[in-house]
């Protein structure tokens, strides 16, 4: 005992020692090191928000491109004004809420909780299978489900089901159920990010904090719920964050698998219809200024939902420096 004490009070620190303030050396280090990023976030986001927001303002399009008039909210009143608008948000809402809520974020936590609890060899045998899909061609994935979803007596679905009772139909068609599959094949690509980011943060996690709620007593679920989602906040605020933007705009599956169909904006979202106005507009005439004015609408709903993940995920908390008691 005598020896314990006379070793703590060797390395014991004064009261009036510990709490004496450390005075701050003005370093210029860390601003050297954010330098390289902040030149790539001015270039590759700020310039080009602000001359999408100017676009957004005049009349250009493949007909006047070299002299644009400048028509101020014109752009924003005609897209305000059309009768598809509300459809069309509608779409992008659903889409991005089912799609985030049910596999990007959902179906990626599920695979990642399950791989990490499993034999390790068996559980990084189930990630690269979830990979294949973020790895194949984007036109061969979608043709993998338009084979999938097609009418009788060709489509692979309509054969499983076939013995069951049910009738044959496209579900890519009115009479399908499109939205089914433009779900699941943006789904399962959007899972395999999530898992990978999910996977790191589980696996990093120290053992001691397991192993403490091994000996407590605790189930896996008691564990999930203590243990590993609270230790998940950050990559959860990235991958939601990240998730949500991407898939606001969005729009290349969808556009090879339904092109916005069937009929009249069944399955558009909103950045499939800037792609259209700008790109591939039905009157021949390439409409930049008014597709900007759609793009602007995603680029302000982008920064507000950034900052309502933030404030959600209590962002000003994880980025504070952790606080040190004095004994």
């Amino acid at each position: 005992m005598a020896t314990i004490q006379k070793a703590q009070e060797a390395v014991a620190i004064p009261a009036e020692v510990a709490r004496e303030p450390k005075p701050r050396k003005l370093t210029w280090t860390p601003y050297a090191f954010m330098l390289p990023s902040a030149i790539l976030v001015i270039l590759f986001f700020f310039i080009p928000a602000l001359i999408l927001f100017y676009i957004s303002m005049t009349n250009q399009s493949s007909a006047n491109f070299s002299n644009p008039d400048f028509i101020g909210l014109q752009n924003f009143k005609t897209i305000l004004n059309d009768r598809f608008v509300g459809k069309i948000f509608q779409n992008t809402v659903f889409y991005v809420v089912m799609t985030l809520t049910f596999f990007n974020v959902g179906l990626a936590l599920i695979i990642s909780l399950v791989t990490t609890h499993i034999e390790r060899r068996a559980g990084i045998f189930f990630r690269t299978i979830w990979m294949l899909p973020r790895l194949t061609p984007s036109v061969v994935y979608i043709m993998m489900w338009k084979r999938i979803a097609a009418g009788p007596p060709f489509g692979i679905l309509n054969q499983f089901l076939a013995p069951f009772g049910f009738e044959g139909v496209n579900w890519l068609s009115a009479q399908g159920n499109p939205w089914l599959f433009v779900i699941l094949s943006n789904g399962f690509i959007g899972a395999s990010f999530g898992m990978i980011i999910f996977t790191s943060a589980i696996e990093s996690i120290p053992k001691e904090l397991m192993r403490a709620a091994l000996v407590d007593g605790a189930s896996i679920l008691q564990r999930i719920r203590y243990v590993i989602l609270p230790e998940l906040r950050w990559p959860l605020l990235f991958v939601v964050t990240y998730q949500s933007l991407s898939l606001l705009t969005s729009f290349e599956l969808i556009w090879l698998l339904t092109d916005g169909g069937p009929g009249l904006y069944r399955t558009e979202v909103w950045a499939l219809t800037a792609y259209k106005r700008a790109l591939a507009n039905y009157f021949g005439n390439a409409q930049w200024g008014y597709a900007s004015a759609w793009a602007v609408f995603l680029v302000i709903i982008g920064v507000i939902l950034a900052v309502v993940y933030m404030r959600y995920f209590r962002f000003n908390e994880l980025v504070e420096e952790p606080k040190i008691e004095v004994l």
